[in-house]
């Protein structure tokens, strides 16, 4: 997607230990009609698969994924890193590991709102070592759901996630793949690029 890797190379900033921020228009402050051009993407990458839920891991991966259910007219679901008292009854829960925060996380969905007959689409900011995604994709098996794939606005082609995912046989679509970063430069180079 051109206009997000030009987003990227005008905006992100490279920091120690393979940090890319890009909180300027991706996960702090967010540039909604570049949201939307991202959920038309993925619409059009997963247009044959019947989703009918979006499930994110919170905090930064829940407006892309509010934006990319709109296109597919359907609703999200995000998996808390905290039980609330909001969150009533039986839960699906799991552990992952953040790459970016460096603790581990229990992530929980309400049995409410994730079952059998549903064919689940991940959406996400980020893939760098893909314990988040791995945990969501734990938590649509637990849930009975079927698991359609994974749409991923930056993966870190470097790190290991994408590879793993693949792996074990999960479909993931990243929008921009980040080959490799230089700190000193400022220069990012994305898949497919010479």
């Amino acid at each position: 997607m051109e206009l997000l890797k030009e987003r990227i190379r005008r905006d992100g900033k490279i920091k120690a230990g393979n940090v890319l921020k890009v909180d300027s228009f991706l996960n702090h402050q967010m540039d909604v009609q570049l949201f939307a051009a991202i959920g038309r993407e993925f619409k059009e990458r997963f247009a044959g698969e019947q989703v009918n839920k979006i499930l994110t891991i919170e905090a930064s991966g829940i407006g892309i994924a509010c934006v990319t259910a709109q296109s597919f007219g359907v609703p999200v679901v995000f998996a808390k890193k905290t039980q609330t008292k909001n969150i009533a009854g039986e839960v699906y829960t799991t552990q992952v590991e953040s790459y970016t925060h460096g603790r581990v996380y229990d992530i929980i969905v309400s049995r409410e709102f994730l079952g059998q007959g549903d064919k689940v689409l991940l959406i996400d900011d980020f893939l760098a070592n893909g314990k988040a995604l791995e945990g969501l994709a734990r938590l649509v098996e637990d849930s009975g759901a079927e698991l359609v794939g994974a749409g991923i606005v930056i993966e870190k082609g470097f790190q290991p996630g994408g590879e793993m995912l693949r792996a074990k046989g999960i479909r993931v679509e990243s929008l921009a793949v980040v080959e490799s970063m230089d700190e000193a430069t400022g220069e990012i180079r994305f898949r497919g690029e010479d």
